[in-house]
């Protein structure tokens, strides 16, 4: 089974600036949402390339499938359902994070987000019995071609990597 990528939206696939050389956002956007103009379909093509299984851990949930996938050329892809709890984690735990590692069921897995911190790295590695990367992604730049190597290297790792 080919590890797990979960996919955040907001930040890694849109990033909070336009991208360089990227089309103005115009009023109404595609969608109606003015920021997703700031798609890059080449994230796509790039994503699909990486040859995991691609899954939604976004809070657009399903939304993700309707909107965002077919601006990128993305299949549907599988969705995180996030628990209805409200409760903080603590020790400085992103709130999704046991979640994902609950859903990876050890498998490997690559979490994109621009909101993770060591917190989160070091949980992941001590509670997670796979391989790991979580990687943050700079919420202002989206994904670079320097997340797409750092993943690219994560995956042709043997050993345990966080």
């Amino acid at each position: 089974m080919p590890p797990l990528i979960f996919l955040d939206v907001d930040g890694p696939l849109i990033p909070f600036r336009a991208r360089p050389g990227s089309r103005p956002a115009t009023a109404q956007g595609e969608g109606g949402n003015p920021l997703l103009d700031r798609l890059d379909p080449a994230d796509g093509r790039r994503l699909i390339g990486l040859g995991c299984e691609l899954v939604w851990a976004t809070t657009w949930m399903h939304e993700a499938n309707e909107t965002v996938a077919p601006l990128l050329g993305l299949p549907r892809l599988p969705v995180v359902d996030w628990p209805d709890e409200d409760e903080d984690p603590g020790d400085g735990l992103h709130w999704k994070t046991i979640a994902l590692t609950r859903w990876a069921d050890g498998r490997p897995f690559v979490w994109l987000d621009d909101e993770t911190t060591g917190a989160d790295r070091r949980w992941v590695a001590a509670n997670h019995p796979g391989r790991a990367l979580v990687h943050r992604v700079d919420p202002l730049a989206g994904l670079t071609d320097a997340d797409f190597a750092a993943v690219q290297r994560w995956l042709g790792q043997a050993s345990p990597q966080t």
